[in-house]
């Protein structure tokens, strides 16, 4: 603390309990502040304007790989979920990772992750 500061707190400490609370009540209309307010409750205040975590409510379905021997299998469960064709769905299975379908809820997201998987593929969820 500065030199001035200590001064000050050792005029503070000298005077009476009325006199302290005479200047509390001073400082307040002065400054316009009010400490008055219990400490916790101006936590809480902070505490509300911190911003809450995120939940994620949109998934990506993500097709990491494809076993060999599971592609004809996966390839038919892809042209029925994305519409295309047989060329488009066979170069979409060989240029992974691929997102196979974007901003789905989460059980639409786990129902197609389930499917894909059942057709022998590794499905990530994003």
């Amino acid at each position: 603390m500065s030199v001035k500061t200590l001064e000050i707190l050792e005029q503070i400490k000298s005077l009476s309990l009325n006199e302290t609370a005479q200047l509390v009540k001073q400082i307040e209309a002065t400054f316009n502040v009010d400490i008055s307010t219990p400490k916790v409750i101006q936590i809480d205040r902070r505490d509300e304007n911190q911003e809450q975590p995120q939940i994620q409510t949109e998934f990506d379905v993500l097709l990491v790989s494809v076993p060999a021997e599971k592609k004809i299998a996966l390839l038919k469960v892809i042209r029925t979920v994305t519409g295309l064709g047989l060329k488009e769905a066979k170069d979409f299975v060989e240029s992974l990772p691929q997102v196979v379908q974007a901003g789905l809820n989460k059980e639409a997201a786990d129902s197609l992750k389930q499917e894909l998987e059942e057709a022998g593929a590794v499905v990530s969820l994003r």
